[in-house]
C-alpha cells in the first residue's frame, strides 16, 4: 500500500482572498506530500470554490522557477497569474452589473 507523508501545508493566498471577499466562497488548503521510501513529491493545489455570484473553481499551485502562472481556473481551462485573475474578476463584475445577472 502506498503511504504518503505531508511535508508542507500551503495556506490560501491573502491577495486572492482580498479579491474575492465580496463573493461566497470556500477554501481548501493545499499540501505537498512525499511518497514514503521514494523521493517523489505530489502537490495538492489550494482550492478556492466560489459559489456566488459566479460558480468558479480556482486552483493555486505552488510556484517553481519554471511556472509564472500559479492559478488555474477549471471552467476556463487556462492558467493565470494574480494580475490576470484580478482583471478576470473585475471584467466579470462589470458584465454582471451591465446585464443584471
Amino acid at each position: 500500500m502506498l503511504e504518503f507523508k505531508t511535508i508542507e501545508e500551503i495556506k490560501p493566498n491573502t491577495k486572492l482572498l482580498q479579491l474575492i471577499k465580496n463573493c461566497t466562497y470556500k477554501t481548501k488548503k493545499g499540501k505537498v506530500k512525499v511518497l514514503l521510501n521514494t523521493n517523489l513529491q505530489f502537490i495538492e493545489p489550494t482550492e478556492y470554490l466560489i459559489t456566488y455570484p459566479i460558480t468558479l473553481t480556482i486552483l493555486e499551485y505552488k510556484v517553481n522557477e519554471i511556472s509564472s502562472k500559479p492559478f488555474y481556473i477549471k471552467e476556463c481551462k487556462e492558467k493565470y497569474n494574480l494580475n490576470e485573475i484580478e482583471t478576470f474578476l473585475r471584467n466579470f463584475s462589470n458584465l454582471r452589473f451591465t446585464f443584471g445577472v
